[in-house]
């Protein structure tokens, strides 16, 4: 197997995972069982991720009456996301990994985010990305498949409905999505789609998925299922997908 992947024997099929997720402002942290989550909890949005983060992995794990030693793998979302969360997270989650010498996987956010959203046959995952523009990708999810459409790209909200508000039927889901509401309700209106706080699986029409800030748990339950496929890493080869350069990054190649 390449790429620093482990191959998995059929008797570990239910790891103990802690799963960190800082690529959003309040930023959750869960611990699982497989797919089975045992404890989470989410981060103050008013703080910063390194006040809290290593409190918080503290009491899921004593919830589930684990300690740090017991966990089989540590899962984090990748991103894309805040930057500075995205690093602290990573770090926090290599560190433990090479103390505690076990694996890691990594879950793309927007697949958090549709997963947390629940089934519908096309979801539109968001996050904000700063300056009044958006992380998005596309997803189907449907029973424990989150299967992605395209790639996850920063896009400006116009651009994103010319991408897809040809679809009569999405549900639109994330911080993204709540912060384009009005945005999406009126283009919703104009193009006489119907428009509800709902997921939509067999129905028609433009939902919103409520507000869910326990990503973590999706997080979890996604990297139990690359720990199945055999999709683990060792710490290093844990690598954040931030979509577009940072601002810095930005201003050097001006």
């Amino acid at each position: 197997m390449s790429n620093g992947e482990t191959e998995i024997t059929p008797q570990r099929i239910a790891p103990v995972i802690l799963a960190i997720e800082t690529a959003t402002r309040a930023g959750s942290v869960a611990v699982s069982r497989g797919e089975k989550v045992l404890a989470f909890t989410i981060g103050e949005a008013s703080s910063s991720h390194s006040t809290d983060l290593i409190e918080n992995v503290d009491q899921v794990l004593r919830e589930a009456g684990l300690q740090l030693g017991d966990v089989d793998l540590f899962a984090a979302a990748i991103g894309p996301g805040s930057f500075t969360g995205l690093r602290i997270g990573l770090a926090t989650v290599k560190s433990m990994a090479v103390t505690m010498n076990k694996k890691c996987a990594g879950v793309s956010t927007l697949a958090a985010v549709a997963h947390a959203a629940g089934e519908s046959k096309r979801t539109v995952a968001l996050l904000p990305a700063g300056r009044g523009e958006v992380f998005a990708q596309m997803f189907s999810v449907i029973g424990d498949g989150v299967i992605a459409f395209d790639e996850a790209m920063h896009i400006s909200p116009q651009a994103l409905l010319l991408k897809y508000g040809s679809h009569d039927t999405i549900t639109w889901a994330g911080e993204g999505a709540q912060a384009q509401l009005d945005l999406l309700r009126g283009e919703a209106e104009r193009r006489e789609i119907q428009f509800s706080f709902a997921i939509h699986v067999n129905g028609s029409g433009w939902g919103v998925a409520p507000k869910n800030e326990r990503l973590a748990e999706s997080v979890a339950q996604l990297a139990s299922r690359e720990y199945r496929a055999g999709r683990i890493v060792e710490p290093e080869g844990l690598r954040a997908d931030y979509v577009r350069p940072s601002d810095a990054e930005m201003k050097v190649h001006a």
